[in-house]
């Protein structure tokens, strides 16, 4: 079964780093997906441009509505995704566990309704 890891962050928090720090988050981000893959775990993955970036679009009634930047007031946002294939939830919330993302946010685990 595919679950999405979707990772929630303050991303304001980033820029506070030094480069040093940054690097080396980076590299852990890197590692982890490389651990997804040699376990044959990994589908897809990756990092998300700011949410200040975002367009929201809906439809109401009949009338499509675009609007620039998120529509909710949130301290995290959603900073990037991995997509993975694990055999039920509680391998996937082990693999969430192991994100460099649970140690400085949260991942959220939803599994993926195939369509």
């Amino acid at each position: 079964m595919q679950y999405m890891l979707l990772l929630h962050a303050d991303e304001n928090q980033f820029a506070k780093m030094t480069p040093t720090q940054q690097q080396e988050g980076y590299a852990a981000y890197l590692a982890y997906a490389d651990a997804l893959r040699e376990a044959g775990a990994y589908v897809a993955g990756e990092r998300l441009r700011s949410a200040s970036t975002a367009t929201t679009v809906r439809v109401k009634d009949g009338q499509t509505q675009v609007l620039d930047g998120p529509f909710m007031e949130t301290k995290e946002q959603i900073g990037g995704y991995f997509l993975i294939e694990a055999e039920d939830l509680d391998v996937a919330l082990a693999w969430a566990a192991r994100c460099p993302g649970a140690r400085h946010g949260v991942v959220e685990v939803r599994p993926i309704w195939s369509m």
